[in-house]
């Protein structure tokens, strides 16, 4: 019996120092060794990059104002009897070229114009029918792209970020290394790319002058700079932010931001709309030697 009792103490006594010998190895692995004592730091896990992969689309009316508006009988309007009514160019259109309301993108619902700017977004607004350059299917321009009603796909890669979007086949090449300016300024400007944890950062100048915000006149210079941010909240969501400099035309600096959101039906595919061709007529038909009437 005593021999009994002294062999079970043993053991008990040989678990207990295997479990405090564990826990000080576990203890040990679980902590980085000081500086100058010889041993590595434990290297770090990557933080896994959000997949931003997939065919992506605004579901707001910011394309044709950006800021908060009311429905109207259409963008282009004239004096009538009792109120505004549909400019003669666009009255056969009816209950189409109406504009829906709409809350509005813009942080705070101020764009800060400075005086000058302000008429000559007026003007634009007035003139809108011959003025917006989508109109005339130009390239739509950052961030404006990102929330013409038409979706837009990003391919994303360890190395590469590029994103295609179905409106006159614009594209953008997202650099992951700065290549320096912008050797010529264009209507899509050129991006830099980097990820700040979770979120993808796109820096975009080199812009030229000729695109708008939306239809209703907002515009901006060639010294336009915009820092965008695409956040997944979700799956099929990705918060997508636009802060907005310009000194030639703004006072400040202003936001706009909004949801994008991930088209999951299975057929789902980004098609062609090179609406070039669709604009001929309209840009030159008047040259033809018997125009068409």
């Amino acid at each position: 019996m005593r021999n009994t009792l002294k062999g079970l103490m043993m053991a008990a006594a040989a678990v207990s120092v295997v479990a405090m010998l564990s826990f000080a190895v576990s203890s040990a692995a679980g902590r980085q060794a000081p500086a100058g004592r010889g041993a590595a730091p434990r290297p770090v896990a990557a933080v896994a990059k959000p997949d931003l992969n997939g065919i992506w689309q605004a579901m707001n009316t910011a394309n044709y104002d950006i800021q908060e508006h009311m429905a109207r009988p259409a963008l282009a309007l004239r004096p009538g009897p009792y109120g505004p009514v549909p400019a003669a160019p666009v009255l056969a259109l009816g209950a189409v070229g109406a504009v829906p309301g709409g809350p509005g993108v813009v942080e705070g619902n101020e764009i800060p114009y400075k005086p000058e700017a302000l008429a000559k977004k007026k003007q634009n607004q007035e003139n809108w029918l011959t003025s917006d350059p989508e109109v005339k299917c130009y390239l739509p321009g950052v961030p404006r792209a990102n929330y013409m009603p038409y979706p837009f796909q990003i391919f994303q890669s360890d190395k590469a970020i590029f994103f295609a979007y179905e409106y006159a086949g614009a594209v953008r090449n997202v650099y992951l290394k700065d290549p320096g300016p912008a050797p010529t300024d264009s209507w899509m400007g050129q991006s830099v790319g980097r990820w700040e944890g979770d979120t993808l950062v796109i820096d975009v100048k080199g812009f030229n002058e000729d695109s708008w915000f939306d239809r209703a006149g907002n515009f901006h210079s060639d010294a336009l700079h915009v820092v965008e941010r695409y956040r997944k909240t979700s799956p099929d969501v990705i918060m997508y932010e636009a802060t907005i400099e310009d000194p030639k035309v703004f006072t400040r600096s202003w936001k706009m931001s909004m949801p994008l959101y991930r088209h999951v039906e299975k057929n789902a595919r980004l098609d062609e709309f090179k609406c070039v061709e669709f604009v001929e007529e309209l840009m030159y038909g008047q040259y033809r030697k018997k125009p068409i009437k």
